[in-house]
């Protein structure tokens, strides 16, 4: 491949791991600018490699390693990367989201991205080093965690492994690059199903840019506006995302007992609150991070990452354990052997309710929590009553019974927010395209729950439109190799430093559920937005601008993230999902909260709006219309 764009290498790996083959994808401009990069662009190249019904642990599944094109560049908080792929877990299409340094690292060994065929004859490491390509030998890595893998593979080089879990095929074994985590939907099953442990990349290769002076002039203004924002300079950078505990015990969306209730009564044990004060020793960021939302503690005397928000609810108040050192304890554990830690604690808590109603005999109870290391190891290792546990929720409620409260999505655990808190963040679950999941829901929540300006929970009003536009922002901020929390800056300051008791603040939250028309009308026609500054909304159209020398808009932007859903949709339209998929456990939608909230999610009547919205059909397929007016076709 070759670009007239700065901000890319122009050049796409496509290895065949079957015979050996290195070659290159061909990736056009005009797919560039359709998708920008990152999830966009991969999810199209699965659409257009992939065909229906393939095994995702078969010879014939593809696994693509993508970068936008900030990443590199030198813009603030963007050294996300990507890997998409047909997950093991759900059957549709998986897109995963990393900070780690593999991303960096492989576009300074002259790549954007990578696709891998076929299936290696023999555990192998793939070597990339300034545009050159090895397959070596990974017998001597295979059987190691993911620490001990990082460990003996090249210093300074960019790395991606999986752990035991990976190499046993769990359903929801994860990729860790670094201590960051390609978590959710099995990707580190379908890395180990071609017998790839490890790949490492380096290289000296510098990312172009077309106007480098602006980028620079705007680039630091940019770090000024997150170092100033109270979002991005305070609250992450102090707590990172364990400061929503809290937050969510209050409103009710704090998942306890398997999601029959929604708050804790130990849930500040837990807290981002105590886990500052008695187990912090510092934060750290991903490369190029001026945030920091990460935390450090010290497990068996090593300084190591620790638990975020999703790993403490779930393994925490979920279990209904008040124990933070365990937590800690079993964060690092599941690391190391490579395991998704919300399907975990997902997989956990409805294995214990089972064993609680009689259905299976697994030796598991709520708040008896001293033999839950062991049953990681053995989740990893598909070893007694972890072989069962290692294929997630939605095969044990086939097996055992318990479907009313299988909480998940499309065969994706849900992650820490109990939906009959914040319904229109229920909504995201049941729409998003590789199944439950708070990110490629839109992360209503944060406008519901735990963020600080906060509309009626349970009202749907708008709830539709906003969660359309939200996933629409974070995909194109996806595509664009950016962090994601880089958007909580589109949010006023002055919006955030209201008193929460005053009027000012009740007018201003009551005035979200207002703006439903214009959303609607936003996303309908996202070009009417080019007129605006960039500078105006966000600060990313305009560093893409700079960068690249495309022309980006805020509209066109929205425009690259319609796309990228939508593509996702026509996947798993092709796979057979239908509407019948976007729905929600019984548990969310037809039984109130122990102790909580005395509502449901009224997911139906979301739905309908949500498809009329995003220009779906009454069954969640894309309409012709809809694909027309984006440059699409199925």
């Amino acid at each position: 491949m070759s670009t007239k764009y700065s901000g890319y290498l122009g050049r796409f790996l496509d290895i065949d791991l079957s015979t050996g083959k290195v070659g290159e994808y061909d990736v056009t401009d005009e797919m560039l600018e359709a998708y920008l990069g990152s999830k966009g662009l991969a999810s199209k190249i699965l659409y257009d490699t992939l065909s229906k019904g393939v095994n995702p642990l078969g010879e014939e599944n593809v696994f693509i390693v993508n970068t936008g094109p900030l990443v590199n560049s030198g813009a603030p908080c963007t050294s996300r990367f990507n890997v998409t792929t047909k997950s093991p877990l759900t059957g549709g299409i998986l897109s995963c989201n990393c900070g780690g340094n593999f991303g960096m690292f492989l576009k300074r060994a002259g790549f954007d991205g990578l696709i891998l065929r076929g299936k290696a004859s023999k555990p192998t490491w793939i070597h990339i080093e300034d545009g050159e390509v090895e397959l070596k030998d990974a017998k001597d890595l295979w059987g190691l965690t993911t620490e001990e893998a990082q460990e003996k593979l090249p210093k300074g080089t960019g790395k991606m492994v999986i752990g035991p879990a990976g190499e046993n095929a769990v359903l929801y074994a994860c990729i860790i690059s670094q201590e960051r985590a390609l978590g959710r939907g099995g990707a580190g099953a379908v890395m180990g199903s071609k017998n790839i442990k490890a790949i490492t990349a380096k290289g000296n290769h510098k990312v172009p840019k077309a106007n480098p002076e602006k980028f620079k002039k705007d680039v630091r203004k940019w770090v000024e506006i997150l170092k100033e924002h109270p979002s991005t300079g305070e609250m992450m950078p102090e707590y990172g995302t364990a400061v929503f505990i809290n937050r969510c015990n209050a409103a009710n969306t704090l998942p306890t007992h398997n999601f029959k209730r929604g708050s804790f009564a130990e849930a500040d044990a837990v807290s981002g609150e105590t886990l500052a004060e008695t187990r912090l020793t510092g934060n750290f960021g991903c490369a190029s991070c001026v945030i920091k939302c990460g935390r450090r503690v010290e497990v068996d005397g090593k300084n190591v990452k620790g638990p975020e928000y999703e790993t403490l609810g779930l393994l925490g108040p979920n279990l209904e354990n008040p124990d933070l050192g365990l937590i800690c304890d079993w964060n690092y554990q599941a690391d190391l052997v490579g395991v998704d830690t919300v399907s975990l604690g997902n997989v956990l808590g409805f294995a214990m309710e089972l064993n609680e109603n009689g259905l299976w005999d697994n030796g598991l109870e709520f708040g008896k929590v001293d033999n839950i290391s062991g049953v990681i190891d053995d989740i990893a290792n598909r070893r007694g009553i972890g072989d069962d546990l290692a294929d997630g929720v939605k095969r044990l409620s086939e097996k055992y019974g318990g479907k009313d409260y299988a909480m998940e999505v499309k065969g994706l655990e849900l992650p820490a927010y109990e939906p009959r808190g914040a319904v229109g963040h229920g909504l995201g679950y049941a729409i998003a395209n590789r199944g439950g999941c708070h990110i490629g829901g839109g992360y209503m929540v944060y406008f519901e729950a735990n963020g600080p300006l906060t509309m009626d929970p349970l009202t749907t009003r708008a709830k539709p439109q906003l969660t359309a536009m939200l996933q629409t922002m974070l995909d194109a901020l996806s595509d664009s190799g950016s962090c994601q929390f880089t958007g909580f800056t589109t949010i006023p300051k002055q919006a955030i430093e209201l008193n929460p008791h005053g009027n000012v603040y009740r007018v201003v939250a009551k005035s979200l559920e207002l703006m439903g028309p214009m959303m609607e009308l936003i996303l309908r026609f996202p070009k009417m937005l080019a007129f605006v500054p960039p500078m105006a909304l966000m600060q990313h159209p305009r560093v893409i601008t700079d960068l690249t020398g495309m022309k980006m808009t805020f509209g066109k932007f929205l425009e690259i993230g319609l796309r990228t859903y939508m593509i996702e949709r026509l996947f798993n339209a092709r796979e057979g999902f239908t509407g019948a998929d976007d729905t929600l456990p019984r548990r969310s939608t037809h039984q109130v909260q122990e102790g909580g909230t005395d509502t449901t999610v009224p997911l139906n009547q979301m739905i309908r709006i949500y498809y009329r919205v995003r220009g779906l059909d009454a069954n969640g397929a894309p309409k012709h219309d809809t694909l027309r007016r984006l440059g699409m076709r199925a």
